[in-house]
């Protein structure tokens, strides 16, 4: 990948826990969270890159026991750490990294700089580990200089996740598989890099800041998600739309939208928005987009008002509310500000269709 022969970059490595992290310790057996001279140990090529790296640690988790708390710390970090660094690599756990990314991509609009999330599915010391390759390659893409900024600019100036030869905007990404080296993928939007003998990137697709950087901490709790199945009762949606302090709920829906029809089922749902709770439609499946006039199954969730939500990811819905939901305090700014498209999560509906 391109250098500029005047400086390198200076990357920060935030190790925050996961997978990629983990190594057995000789003398007693447990594992181990990684530190700067073990990374160097197992991955000497490290030393090679003509970056200047430095390693930060949080106290290392697995990402299934990530908390909005854990991200709010994350983001904290970044911000504090934005005018000290060309870039940032984030070392997760695989489980909720498209969570993690889509939170920081709305906690951090307009960050300006590239963070890169990877991690990987055998620990970087294990022989056939993915770890390395991931590792190296996301600290290559966090040093690249854009060649056509006259400014010297980062490449990639928004939250992103590489994994498995891919790189994906960090909200369009979500964890499809449990075993594959592939183990991210991006569905419904296209690679912004896929990396072989060389790393082409897709400049037509790349975000560039449309204003200051910020950081977003605050996020509300009172989001939910509904799964529907056959099974779900119009007195077992009521219940779980009564909990004390809902703000907002995703619909997990059927195919392009759809859900029950029963008068039943769809005033419970009427009576929740009556409450002042949003209620979102996303699709159950993974690519594809809600079309809610698509069927009359789905048309009657939008004329009560639900909000179709286009081919946003669940990961990004979910915590896009989150932090929506901290700042808008009736139901009807909360959906006005839902529809805006704050960092590249979902296509304009008169591009999907």
């Amino acid at each position: 990948m391109e250098q500029s022969s005047m400086t390198s970059a200076r990357i920060l490595l935030v190790y925050t826990g996961g997978t990629i992290g983990s190594f057995e310790d000789s003398d007693t057996g447990a594992l181990r969270p990684l530190d700067f001279e073990h990374l160097r140990k197992r991955v000497p090529e490290v030393d090679a890159l003509e970056v200047e790296l430095d390693f930060e640690a949080l106290a290392p988790i697995d990402s299934s026991d990530m908390t909005p708390e854990r991200w709010s710390e994350l983001a904290r970090l970044l911000f504090l750490r934005r005018d000290r660094y060309d870039g940032f690599v984030l070392l997760h756990g695989t489980d909720t990294m498209a969570y993690t990314a889509s939170a920081l991509s709305f906690m951090l609009p307009d960050f300006g700089k590239p963070v890169v999330l990877t991690g990987s599915q055998l620990p970087i010391g294990v022989l056939r580990t993915d770890g390395k390759e991931n590792l190296l390659t996301a600290i290559e893409i966090a040093a690249k200089w854009d060649s056509m900024d006259a400014h010297r600019g980062p490449l990639i100036r928004e939250i992103v996740v590489y994994f498995g030869d891919k790189l994906m905007r960090g909200n369009r990404a979500h964890k499809h598989d449990a075993e594959g080296f592939q183990a991210l993928v991006s569905p419904n939007f296209p690679a912004l890099a896929e990396v072989g003998v060389h790393v082409r990137f897709r400049r037509d697709l790349l975000l560039r800041p449309r204003g200051e950087a910020r950081l977003n901490e605050a996020f509300s709790r009172g989001v939910t998600v509904v799964h529907l199945t056959p099974c779900l009762t119009p007195d077992t949606l009521e219940h779980l739309l009564l909990i004390p302090g809902l703000r907002a709920a995703i619909l997990r829906t059927y195919g392009s939208g759809n859900a029950p029809n029963n008068p039943d089922f769809l005033a419970v749902l009427a009576e929740a928005q009556k409450r002042g709770v949003f209620l979102v439609n996303v699709t159950q499946c993974t690519v594809g987009s809600v079309d809610a006039n698509r069927y009359v199954t789905g048309a009657g969730l939008t004329r009560i008002g639900v909000e179709p939500s286009l081919d946003i990811t669940l990961e990004a819905a979910l915590t896009k509310l989150m932090v929506l939901a901290a700042e808008h305090g009736d139901l009807e700014s909360l959906r006005a500000a839902f529809k805006l498209d704050f960092a590249g999560e979902q296509t304009p509906a008169d591009l999907i269709r």
